[in-house]
């Protein structure tokens, strides 16, 4: 989506609003994104997955896993006939779209971090 130079109406305004919104909704909070970056590399069982992202439970990694296989954005691999049962997650190639909004969230968070860094230093002058 791209923004116009004179003010969009209502009605873009708000279908734009609730693209934004359901966007966020789904990969809002603490652990989805950093739970897609560490499957970018590849699959992961589960208690690889949890020591790639640092601080999560295993009820939350759980739970998070499941939101995003009910949204299409991981595949759950189940290898029953391996005895432990293996189950190994990967990311769908619906999730791998996701990959330029994290490098543009990352791109943008650098910026920002170097705008407070200056930001910080015209204050301390």
């Amino acid at each position: 989506m791209s923004f116009p130079a004179s003010a969009p109406s209502h009605t873009t305004c708000t279908g734009a609003m609730r693209s934004v919104r359901d966007s966020l909704d789904l990969l809002g909070g603490k652990w989805k994104l950093p739970i897609i970056v560490g499957l970018s590399g590849g699959p992961q069982r589960f208690k690889q997955l949890q020591r790639e992202v640092a601080g999560i439970t295993a009820k939350m990694l759980s739970k998070e896993l499941k939101d995003l296989e009910i949204n299409g954005l991981i595949s759950r691999h189940v290898q029953a006939d391996a005895a432990p049962v293996a189950v190994t997650y990967t990311l769908a190639a619906y999730g791998r779209t996701l990959f330029p909004v994290i490098e543009a969230l990352h791109a943008w968070g650098q910026q920002h971090r170097a705008h407070i860094m200056h930001a910080g230093e015209a204050v301390a002058a």
